[in-house]
């Protein structure tokens, strides 16, 4: 017996995201959080399609603010924000990176523009409802893993008490610097350390005027004076520096009204540092520890979204797996296909980053001719390669339009519109608590309602044009790689795990031994 099932070291971000898809999928957690809020600094404010959705199936998408369809984050060269602007920074990869198949909606969800710090709020109200235990203002002080369960040691640290809580397993969402993560004596790869930006966030409405041309993101170059202006569209701005000493955050006066260029009233709100390096753990998980965000993948905020999309996108992919090893569905197997799925995943967007124009200034020629991805195959459909997915081998590239896939196994199911009992919907949401077989062919329903029967696994079977209607130009068997005959066999987070295109027995694999593979059913 445990005192919770998951504690969660770190309720920023990516800890509060995990307690709450966790929760809602049935497990009992504990967050431990150090701070008694969200950081005053608002840091990330770019969140993708894909974070969106996973948003959308807990129920909190309708709170949170999207952008216009289409939209892509602007930057100019500019000698200040009220000047005339110099150039405007290409978006990467360029067009001729762009797929070759039409354009058609990808995802039910937009990308939102919210403040990490707006953010946090809506996570940590949602996951109190759905019963997180969230114990703020407490720190991890050490911890000890046991044949059956993780012992934590924790200290209040308005009152000193400190005392023990046991779970049975533990993720660790605790920052760059993570201590968990070093004392599992995890290594990490990258480019390293490049230097440390200088911030000083500050409230200047007027200058929101300045947002009409689209640009949202000024780089301000003068002799003597280069630096970033960024805004959180809520009359908060941030002006970075590259490298430099600290100092107090009403020191900067100067140089934000310098960086504006016009007499605008502002009011300073706070100032600190971060380190620009890059950095992925060699592993995700140890024994019954798992690490996630930026303690497993540190890279700086970029505009394709792969800094703090990327951890969200960790603990969606590991709380299925942690409920369904945590109900006796699977053998605790399944929990090694983190680790293989997301590693490679971080390291694919470490060099996405350094190799785009952004950030290749500062690693030279190291990632020179590395493919780009563009936008949709990266937040879209990178591919997942583990023992639970049939049909991704090693001779795949990392990532693809999702019309160039077309349902192939490891990469995130296709959204199509669909309408449900005269409701209309996407097929994303289809995937949520258990196995989807989906298909336009009865007679593999039949074999997944027999299958069912005998493997304690949630399997439900969805015949397209019966229980389902696809409406659009796009048909589902195109979509979806199956033919009229075939079958795509979905998991819980919404990755295919299998693909056929061919009828019950005529498979290779009986649709029995395939859902115990891709589960690791007990």
């Amino acid at each position: 017996m445990h005192d919770t099932q998951v504690a969660i070291i770190g309720g920023s971000l990516v800890g509060l995201s995990a307690a709450a898809f966790l929760a809602w999928r049935g497990v009992k957690v504990t967050v431990i959080e150090k701070h008694e809020g969200s950081s005053p600094h608002p840091r990330a404010v770019g969140f993708t399609q894909r974070t969106l959705e996973a948003y959308r199936a807990i129920g909190i998408a309708g709170e949170i603010p999207v952008a216009p369809p289409g939209f892509r984050l602007r930057r100019a060269t500019v000698d200040s924000l009220s000047g005339a602007a110099v150039a405007e920074t290409d978006w990467t990869p360029p067009a001729k990176a762009a797929p070759t198949t039409a354009e058609r909606e990808l995802s039910p969800a937009g990308m939102a523009g919210i403040a990490q710090d707006r953010l946090e709020p809506i996570l940590r109200r949602r996951a109190q409802e759905l019963g997180v235990d969230l114990r703020l203002g407490t720190e991890m002080l050490s911890f000890e893993e046991g044949d059956d369960g993780v012992t934590i040691r924790l200290r209040e640290r308005s009152k000193g008490r400190e005392y023990s809580l046991s779970a049975a397993y533990m993720i660790a969402a605790d920052g760059a610097d993570s201590p968990v993560r070093e004392a599992l004596g995890i290594a990490r790869q990258g480019v390293g350390h490049l230097m440390t930006i200088r911030t000083v966030l500050f409230h200047c409405p007027a200058a929101d005027r300045f947002l009409e041309s689209g640009i949202r993101q000024f780089e301000i170059r003068q002799d003597g004076f280069e630096v970033f202006l960024t805004t959180y569209g809520d009359g908060r701005w941030v002006l970075m520096f590259y490298g430099g000493e600290p100092k107090p955050a009403q020191d900067y006066a100067p140089d934000i009204a310098h960086a504006l260029g016009a007499d605008l009233p502002f009011e300073i709100i706070t100032a600190g540092t971060w380190e620009m390096a890059g950095r992925i753990a060699d592993s995700y998980s140890k024994g019954r520890i798992f690490i996630a965000g930026d303690a497993a993948h540190q890279l700086p905020p970029t505009r394709g979204g792969f800094g703090a999309n990327t951890g969200i996108g960790d603990v969606w992919n590991l709380s299925w797996k942690l409920q369904f090893v945590l109900a006796g569905i699977s053998s605790s197997a399944l929990l090694d296909s983190y680790s293989q799925e997301r590693q490679p995943i971080g390291w694919l967007r470490h060099q996405q980053t350094f190799a785009r124009p952004d950030y290749a200034k500062y690693v030279g020629d190291a990632l020179a001719g590395e493919t780009l991805y563009g936008d949709a195959a990266m937040e879209l459909a990178q591919l997942h390669r583990s023992d639970i997915v049939i049909g991704a081998d090693d001779s795949l590239p990392p990532a693809a339009h999702p019309d160039i896939w077309a349902g192939q196994p490891g990469i995130r199911a296709p959204h199509l519109p669909i309408q449900k009992d005269g409701r209309d919907m996407s097929t994303i949401d289809l995937f949520r608590t258990g196995f989807t077989l989906l298909t336009e062919a009865p007679d593999w329903a039949e074999a997944a309602r027999e299958v069912a029967d005998t493997i304690g696994v949630p399997l439900s079977a969805i015949v397209v044009g019966r229980d389902v209607i696809v409406p659009g130009e796009v048909s589902f068997a195109t979509a979806y790689g199956t033919g009229s005959a075939g079958a795509s066999l979905v998991r819980p987070d919404g990755i295919v795990a299998w693909r056929t295109d061919g009828r019950p027995g005529e498979d290779s694999m009986e649709l029995s031994a395939v859902l115990c593979q891709v589960a690791a059913a007990l």
